[in-house]
């Protein structure tokens, strides 16, 4: 793939209006969505009239061939070139793909406009119900597990950041948008190759570097790392996809990045995973996951998914289209046997954040939150870097956030409730169990009075001991802030 192509590949793409919400407006709901699952008849039936952008769809999208004559249209002056790339393959009179390129929108929730991307990997496997079976060295486009990553990143303003693993690069591209300087690297020849045609194609420069994990960034920091590794838990007894699978034990690859991350940040600085890892038999998910973080560091561990062996192995064994195959049912018994015999309980899916904070006492958080998110998640992440370290006191003024509501639960007619909970409507949407006193105090909470005022006042109220009140609620109020039900 040669980069020079890109530019002008850019143009005819601009011109045809092949963006993201341009090829949602020509499908329509109904076929953009078959097209997510996969099928592509609906949109097939929309795109028949020939114009550029209906012949783009049809050729990168929906991989069927287009005429000569519509491809040449569509791609003027582009066709021998990208044919010569790899992109395409020309016959006589007709063309096809060889590779996806498929318009991207890339969102922040900052308040931006999302801004078109354009992301060229390997062709979507499996359409219609098709052969599914990928390379070793496949070049995986557009993702589930890539959006999450992206959602989860910080989006701050920063000097550095690193791609590691970047696979088609989609994390770099959304990366030279807030970063001064970005590194990717890789160890798939053919993922670097398209990294870089990517950078060109999106105008962004990128420094694409080969070599596994940290190995090509030896000696150097970064302000944020973002990563989603080849994180997937096998016996590594079949053929290695080198995007999902590191050839390294159990989670192993997990552990190592967490472990070498810290001494690649600068003061400051984040780093962002998005991971799988393995549950053991009799032993509690985060106090194994407590174990690997660094010393010094804050850390936000958040377990959102969790799959039983016989799940987890069915997902995967139908990632790499053996579903069906002849040693489908070996592979299958060979897994699951591999995790019986590792003690392996479960598979937990989530996200793990570092963040360098310049202090020796590192302040971490493992939760288990499987409930819906508002997303993009950064900005909340970003906020709980920010709170875990307040040391709330007495003459604090404090605010509660306006989108936290209190819930009653209890007997109709009863004259308290059983139980108070407060929800937060953004962010993680936190909910916590609170007494009258929390209630109270987080209901006062609204920047005039102190923190020590609301609590003596609260013990006038409810005839209690002032001292006691003190010494026992403000714990609480410490966790209300470091948990973003309040703010100051």
């Amino acid at each position: 793939m040669n980069p020079a192509t890109a530019p002008a590949l850019r143009e005819a793409l601009v011109a045809a209006g092949f963006t993201y919400d341009g090829v949602a407006e020509l499908l329509g709901a109904r076929a953009h969505d078959a097209l997510a699952r996969n099928e592509t008849s609906p949109g097939l039936a929309r795109t028949r009239g020939g114009s550029p952008l209906e012949t783009l769809v049809r050729l990168f999208l929906l991989q069927t061939t287009v005429t000569l004559e519509d491809a040449e249209r569509a791609l003027p002056g582009l066709v021998d070139r990208l044919a010569v790339d790899g992109l395409v393959a020309r016959s006589v009179g007709e063309v096809a793909a060889r590779l996806d390129c498929r318009p991207y929108a890339a969102s922040h929730g900052t308040g931006d406009d999302d801004v078109d991307l354009w992301v060229v990997s390997d062709l979507t496997p499996g359409l219609d119900g098709g052969p599914h079976r990928v390379g070793t060295d496949h070049v995986l486009g557009i993702s589930p597990a890539s959006t999450s990553l992206a959602q989860l990143t910080l989006r701050e303003e920063v000097g550095s950041a690193l791609d590691l693993g970047t696979g088609c690069g989609v994390q770099a591209l959304h990366l030279a948008r807030h970063s001064g300087r970005v590194v990717a690297t890789d160890v798939n020849a053919r993922a670097l190759a398209v990294t870089r045609f990517n950078a060109a194609l999106n105008g962004v420069d990128v420094d694409v570097r080969d070599g596994s994990f940290f190995e090509p960034v030896r000696g150097e920091r970064f302000d944020l790392i973002a990563t989603n590794p080849p994180f997937v838990i096998s016996p590594a007894t079949g053929e290695r996809l080198v995007y999902r699978d590191s050839g390294l034990p159990g989670d192993r690859v997990v552990e190592d990045i967490v472990r070498t991350a810290p001494r690649h940040l600068n003061p400051g600085g984040w780093c962002q995973v998005l991971a799988n890892w393995v549950i053991q038999r009799d032993r509690p998910w985060d106090e194994r996951l407590a174990g690997w973080l660094p010393e010094g560091h804050d850390a936000l561990v958040v377990q959102r998914e969790v799959l039983d062996p016989a799940s987890y192995v069915e997902l995967w064994l139908k990632d790499a289209g053996l579903h069906g195959s002849p040693d489908y049912l070996s592979r299958y018994d060979t897994w699951l046997s591999w995790f019986d015999d590792q003690g392996i309980e479960a598979v937990g899916f989530g996200w793990i954040n570092l963040h360098e904070a310049g202090t020796s006492d590192g302040r971490t958080e493992l939760l288990s939150w499987p409930y819906d998110v508002e997303q993009p998640i950064a900005e909340a992440i970003g906020a709980w870097g920010d709170a875990v370290r307040a040391d709330v006191g007495l003459d604090d003024h404090l605010q509660l956030r306006p989108d936290v509501v209190q819930e009653t639960h209890g007997p109709v007619g009863a004259e308290d409730p059983e139980t108070i909970v407060l929800r937060q409507q953004v962010g993680f949407r936190r909910a916590r169990t609170v007494d009258t006193v929390e209630a109270a105090l987080a209901g006062t909470c609204d920047g005039d009075l102190s923190v020590g005022q609301i609590l003596d006042a609260l013990a006038v109220l409810l005839d209690l001991d002032a001292a006691e009140v003190r010494t026992s609620y403000l714990p609480a109020v410490q966790d209300l802030v470091r948990q973003s039900f309040l703010t100051r």
